[in-house]
């Protein structure tokens, strides 16, 4: 397993390519304040990175949105529209699928962004979380049609724009594991996450890689693990962590 001499060597291998490492920070399942909220802001602000929160929009509060208002580096991503499951028998947790027809499906996350705009405002940018990083293949074409610039779910991207008009950013460490108890993953097995997907970004993709926490089921080993990294990368040369507005803007306002 990695330790962080591994993450530090990796970094250093960009730093020798004369390339510098992008990295992106993404929390899911917002809906309300609260002490994991406020948790999450004080690491945001002690590590300055800049943070995406998934909201879902069915369940957010005019709180919440108050809560933002001075934030201003976190941006508002869509998380689906109820983070409902309609998973049929055995299937896989699936919001965004096509166990109900598509018009619905897209129907809802019409009304979720209007929900999004009116509570956030500026900060929400048209960029859907799908509820378990899942989304039915069929139904992504259908994203630009309705407003979204932006998808974003878990693991390599196949390439950039899956579709005209919509690009795609995905993460690539999760903080905790879902399968073995719900907790801190260790941190042995996230730092080999992430000094794969670098390794991956520097050598293949050169994709952003992407750190995922959920402030709502994360225990002490996970909160601890996540204000070491930040913290590490905020003092370290080279890697650098965007915000969620310039890596879903478009390649001609990219430059």
């Amino acid at each position: 397993m990695s330790d962080w001499t591994a993450f530090d060597d990796e970094v250093a291998r960009w730093r020798d390519a004369g390339q510098e490492a992008e990295l992106w920070w993404r929390d899911d399942d917002a809906v309300d304040v609260g002490p994991a909220l406020d948790r999450l802001l004080q690491i945001h602000r002690a590590t300055a990175a800049p943070l995406a929160l998934a909201v879902v929009p069915a369940q957010a509060t005019v709180a919440l949105a108050a809560r933002l208002t001075d934030e201003p580096m976190i941006d508002v991503l869509q998380h689906g529209y109820a983070h409902v499951n309609h998973a049929i028998g055995t299937e896989k947790k699936i919001e965004l699928g096509l166990q109900r027809p598509a018009m619905f499906v897209l129907g809802d996350l019409g009304t979720g962004w209007m929900a999004l705009e009116r509570l956030f405002g500026p900060k929400a940018l048209p960029v859907l979380v799908p509820p378990w990083n899942r989304i039915a293949p069929p139904l992504v074409p259908a994203l630009p049609e309705i407003g979204f610039r932006g998808l974003s779910t878990f693991g390599a991207r196949k390439r950039p724009d899956p579709v005209r008009g919509l690009r795609q950013v995905n993460t690539h460490l999760d903080l905790i594991d879902w399968k073995g108890g719900r907790g801190f993953v260790g941190v042995g097995p996230a730092l080999d996450a992430l000094v794969r997907a670098l390794g991956n970004a520097r050598t293949e993709n050169r994709e952003p890689v992407g750190i995922l926490s959920h402030h709502l089921a994360m225990d002490e080993g996970a909160w601890d693990f996540l204000m070491s990294l930040l913290g590490r990368l905020r003092t370290m040369p080279g890697p650098k962590i965007s915000p969620a507005h310039d890596l879903f803007a478009s390649r001609e306002a990219r430059g």
